[in-house]
């Protein structure tokens, strides 16, 4: 009984461990958009772009375990009549969201 304590203890600790990738990628999915919309409204001079997710992925460190762990999104970005895919990557060592360029 006490192992399960310490077990529920420790994923409480460090939520975002014991989630699931499809969890993770859901909760961070917001701030992808948000992300791709900062940089593309700029981009398209278009203030009024909407996004949408069109793919994701959780993309692990190397098999020498070298890197972050990342979440990987291709944000559809609209608006002003233009259209563009744009990718957002998210470490998961909680520095944040970054656009890596579009997604073409």
């Amino acid at each position: 009984m006490k192992r399960i304590t310490v077990v529920t203890a420790v994923c409480l600790i460090g939520l975002a461990g014991c989630q699931s990738t499809g969890q993770q990628l859901d909760n961070e999915q917001q701030l992808a958009i948000d992300t791709s919309l900062k940089s593309a409204r700029v981009d398209m001079n278009c203030p009024s772009a909407s996004g949408k997710v069109l793919s994701k992925q959780m993309v692990q460190s190397t098999s020498e375990g070298f890197g972050v762990a990342r979440a990987e999104y291709t944000v559809d970005v609209e608006g002003c009549g233009q259209k563009k895919p744009v990718m957002v990557i998210c470490p998961q060592d909680g520095s944040g969201c970054f656009v890596g360029g579009p997604h073409e």
